[in-house]
Formats: structure tokens, sequence, C-alpha cells
């Protein structure tokens, strides 16, 4: 199989996986405080084990400042799962999973608050086209508060994982998988206080749907996503990533009869558009759960950024 191909698959699954993560979370029954936990903890058991098998902790790369950094990120990613959990409770799958594929759009607003990056013409007229889908896809009606609840809860959780992204593309030199291990762990002592363990002991054979959002959802899809991106061109990972919604949105009709009508439906191609060019106009990756940097070619390489939950 050639390399190219092989990275098309690998993303595709990659994909595929996170657009049925919403599934696992409401089928866990737990809250979102104790389903993020949980991720975090079998996540954390999944990415340590296979950066061992790779001896990926020799030679590391992390320095003081780096770890913070990272450690800073896993806040932001940390409750940044939260919200959008939180958001499936309150809305659906489908529509907190549009929502929250505005994150480039907080980027680059951060980048323009922060860095003081001039957002050109284009831009605006892409993050015009953005906020028009927004409005349709919403398709909040006056005194609808539950679907403005979660509206707010995806818009949250995607200006999180910009600010995570913001901060962790910073971290040069160090694997991925590192970093993402480090957000995880991170989330542990985080959650701690949050997290009902008398409510978790009874969730019976939730525990399976917990068990697997760590080990599918944080171990085995960054595995795949970060494999992915040292064979595959800037455009094709920007086009593959969009994957991800359209599973989460059938997979969303197929389980819980939830869908999108036909005014919501003519917003999510403006995201998708606007959100692609977007993406592909950047220099620099944006949104990724962990930065994908050249120091430890090939695998942790990547010219742009996939959005996963």
């Amino acid at each position: 199989m050639r390399n190219e191909t092989r990275g098309t698959v690998e993303l595709t699954l990659a994909m595929v996986l996170s657009g049925t993560l919403g599934v696992f979370v409401v089928e866990s029954g737990a809250s979102p405080f104790e389903v993020v936990f949980f991720r975090c903890l079998f996540g954390a058991v999944a990415l340590g084990a296979y950066s061992l098998a790779r001896g990926f902790f020799t030679g590391h790369g992390f320095t003081a400042k780096k770890l913070g950094l990272a450690a800073l990120g896993g806040v932001f990613i940390v409750f940044n799962w939260v919200f959008l959990f939180e958001a499936y409770e309150a809305t659906s799958i489908s529509l907190a999973t549009v929502v929250y594929h505005t994150q480039p759009f907080f980027l680059v607003l951060l980048g323009a608050v922060f860095m003081r990056e001039r957002i050109s013409a284009g831009k605006l007229g892409w993050l015009a086209l953005a906020f028009a889908g927004l409005v349709l896809v919403s398709g909040v009606r006056p005194g609808d508060t539950a679907s403005l609840k979660g509206l707010g809860f995806a818009l949250a959780a995607a200006v999180l994982y910009a600010l995570a992204t913001f901060v962790t593309k910073r971290v040069t030199g160090v694997r991925p998988h590192l970093v993402a291990l480090v957000q995880v762990l991170v989330g542990l002592p985080l959650l701690l206080p949050f997290a009902d363990f008398g409510a978790a002991a009874g969730l019976g054979s939730g525990w399976l749907w917990l068990v697997g959002l760590g080990l599918i959802h944080t171990g085995l899809m960054y595995v795949l996503m970060y494999a992915a991106y040292a064979k595959l061109p800037t455009a094709k990972i920007a086009v593959l990533a969009f994957t991800y919604p359209a599973v989460a949105m059938g997979v969303d009709w197929a389980v819980y009869g939830h869908h999108i009508g036909l005014v919501q439906a003519l917003g999510v191609p403006l995201i998708v558009l606007a959100s692609l060019k977007v993406t592909l106009a950047a220099r620099t990756p944006v949104a990724a759960p962990a930065p994908r940097t050249a120091a430890h070619a090939p695998e942790a390489s990547s010219p742009v950024a996939t959005r996963v939950a």
C-alpha cells in the first residue's frame, strides 16, 4: 500500500471513530464530568502504553516551559470535552458537532488579539459566511432554552479547543503522543473534585462505553491520526477532517433519530466551506488536541489541523 493511500485510510478511520464518540458518551449514562474523568484515565493508560512500547519517553524533549504549556493546554482540552458533552445532552450530537467546527475562526480571532495577526478581508468574509451558517444551523427559536443552552455549550467547547491549540502549538520538539498524554493526565486531578464516583459505580454496562472512550477514542484514534498526518498533503487532511461531522450526523440519525431540518441543513455547507478555506489558508496548524511538530519525523509532523473531539 502506498504511503499516501495508507495515510488516507488511517485518517479516514480516525475521523469515523471520532464521529461515533457522541454515542459512547450518551450510552455510558454518566455525567459529562465523570465521562471526561474516565476518558482521561483510560486514555492515559492507552497513550502511556503505546508511548512506552515505541520508546517515546527516551529523549522526550520536554523542558519545564514545554511541560507547563502542555499542561495548560490540557486544562483547556479537558474542559472543552466537558462543555462538548454537555452540549450533547442539551441539544443533539448533530447540532453540537457542527457548531463545534467553528473552532478555526476562534483561533483566527485569538491570533488577532494576542499576536496582533492581521485578519485579511478574505478571512473576514469567511468568518461572516460561517456566522451566517451558524445562525441557520442553530435553528433556535425564541423561548427554546434547551437549544440555546446546547448552542452555548458547543461554542464554549470550540473556544476552549482554540485556546488549547493556541497554547500547545508552541510546544515544539516533543512527540504529539506525549503532549496528549500530559493533557489527559492533567485532567485526572483537575476533574477529581467534580466526579461522582458513587453514581459511576452503578453504571453497569456503561463502563464498557467509558473504557471504549479511553482506549478507542483517545488511544487508538490519536495514534491513527498522528500516523496519518506525516503521510498526507495539507489539502487532503483538511478535506478528510470533515468525515467527522458527517459521520456524527449520520450516527445521530441512525441511533437516536435526530436529524436537522431543511433550514439548518442549509447552514452546514456554509460552515464546512468557510472552515475549510480558513484552515487551508492558515500558515500554521490550527485546532488539534496536541501539537504536531517536525522534531520527530515522520509521525509527529503535520501541515494542517484536524478537529476532533
